[in-house]
């Protein structure tokens, strides 16, 4: 097997999202995890990248809901998150990406 890179918009999109995180523009992430995503999904992608490109949608839709349908919201979805939350959310995130950096493909069949 040969370890193939990711093309470098799908790198910065999957690293953009636990940054934007940190940097505490949570709903923001939202934007280039709906691309990156699309992107796991619409290109020849191994099929696990697609799987921890879903749960990282996952896990945001689920802090997205548990800020919307909260009966003391807070005004921004990083205020309503918990350190807990916000460290999931991140390491969720930093797992996506290095799974785009370290994929493998099986070598052509020569």
């Amino acid at each position: 097997m040969t370890v193939s890179r990711a093309s470098l918009p799908i790198l910065i999109t999957a690293w953009s999202v636990p940054a934007l995180v940190l940097g505490q523009f949570a709903l923001l992430s939202g934007i280039p995890l709906i691309a990156l995503l699309v992107s796991s999904l619409r290109n020849s992608q191994p099929r696990a990248l697609r799987w921890w490109s879903a749960g990282l949608a996952a896990v945001y839709l689920g802090v997205l809901a548990l800020w919307a349908l909260s009966p003391e919201s807070a005004p921004s979805l990083s205020q309503s998150m918990n350190p807990a939350v916000t460290a999931f959310f991140v390491a969720s995130g930093v797992a996506v990406a290095v799974a785009h950096h370290v994929r493998e493909r099986p070598s052509p069949v020569n």
